[in-house]
């Protein structure tokens, strides 16, 4: 192993991808900190989810980009290259492939810049280079690799890193006491997806909300603003209900009120999606029902406590993240995937 460098005063994460390659990226951060307790450490993350990681204790900021919005141009991300260069940032760490965070990198002026070694470009933005690996690790693992570089023991075995995820104080003031009103087995649901193939049906998630009421248990469903509330309210529209009260709290929560939420219900039934990640780092047990996509692409629940449910079929996976339709047109991976497949997974977790 080559001598460590560093050490480094200020460290730049530049991780703008979804929410749950954010929540991935903690660990890696967690490892920088300990390596340089006093450095500063900032976190730059999509616009909007800034307010998830404010509570974060290992990072001196985080910066929102808005990479589909009012930063999308090149011009936008050389504005900020620029800007980042009088900063005084020595450390700066992309796990991205893209031109526009290779740019970014190359023009913030720290000193030692790790990246992936793919495309070719990435020669010329970064000091430091090493493989993602993909096809023979996890997530977490191919990010963490991006500090082979310096020097740093990565032993990874036996026991493999998790986010941390700590959330604002009124936040989880707020779930706790929303929790504490309602005794008894909770259910937490979220129908939603970024991709629709990524969607499990309607009326399976009214299913197993139907089936939750009847065996008493409570059922929470969560959504984010816009089509998710209205998904939600359609589902709870079609679910039978039973002893078990039905709760719609889609579209009432901030992004941290969410995760707070996730981490105080008994079990969660969750599509392939970030607030999948937000439950399970937070210990939640989860099902997650994958479609599109399958678990040896490594972004999955981890630990005891996580099931992902998925079946065996030649068309899977039809890429790394879902479609806007099924590229074969039958949809199986999540039509065939039925509630009675799921219910008894579910409800292990929640009936003892």
């Amino acid at each position: 192993m080559s001598p460590p460098l560093g050490p480094f005063r200020k460290i730049g994460v530049w991780q703008t991808a979804f929410l749950g390659d954010a929540v991935l990226t903690l660990p890696l951060i967690a490892a920088l900190k300990t390596a340089w307790p006093g450095a500063d450490i900032h976190f730059f993350v999509r616009a909007g989810l800034e307010p998830l990681f404010a509570a974060q204790p290992e990072l001196s900021a985080v910066h929102g980009f808005a990479k589909r919005g009012s930063d999308r141009s090149l011009a936008a991300a050389a504005r900020l290259g620029l800007s980042l260069r009088g900063q005084g940032f020595d450390l700066w760490i992309s796990p991205h492939t893209s031109l526009r965070s290779a740019f970014i990198a190359a023009l913030s002026g720290a000193p030692v810049r790790l990246g992936y070694d793919r495309p070719w470009l990435s020669a010329l933005a970064y000091t430091h280079t090493v493989s993602r690996d993909f096809d023979r690790l996890e997530e977490i693992e191919r990010l963490m690799r991006l500090l082979l570089p310096l020097g740093l023991p990565l032993d990874l075995d036996p026991v493999l890193p998790t986010p941390r995820l700590v959330l604002p104080g009124p936040d989880l003031e707020a779930a706790r006491a929303w929790r504490a009103g309602r005794p008894g087995p909770l259910l937490g649901l979220h129908p939603g997806s970024t991709w629709p193939t990524k969607q499990w049906p309607l009326q399976f998630f009214a299913d197993i909300i139907a089936r939750a009421s009847a065996s008493g248990v409570a059922t929470a469903v969560f959504g984010g603003p816009g089509p998710e509330t209205d998904l939600a309210a359609r589902i709870i529209a079609q679910a039978k209900p039973g002893p078990g009260p039905i709760l719609n709290l889609a579209g009432t929560l901030s992004l941290p009120g969410l995760a707070a939420h996730l981490g105080l219900v008994d079990a969660y039934l969750t599509n392939d999606s970030g607030p999948m990640h937000l439950a399970w780092a937070q210990d939640t047990p989860v099902v997650a029902l994958f479609g599109p996509t399958v678990r040896a692409l490594g972004f999955y629940p981890r630990g005891p406590g996580s099931t992902v449910l998925e079946l065996d079929l030649p068309c899977r996976p039809c890429g790394l993240h879902g479609h806007a339709a099924c590229p074969e047109g039958h949809h199986a991976c999540m039509l065939t995937l039925t509630p009675d497949l799921v219910w008894p997974v579910l409800a292990a977790k929640l009936i003892r």
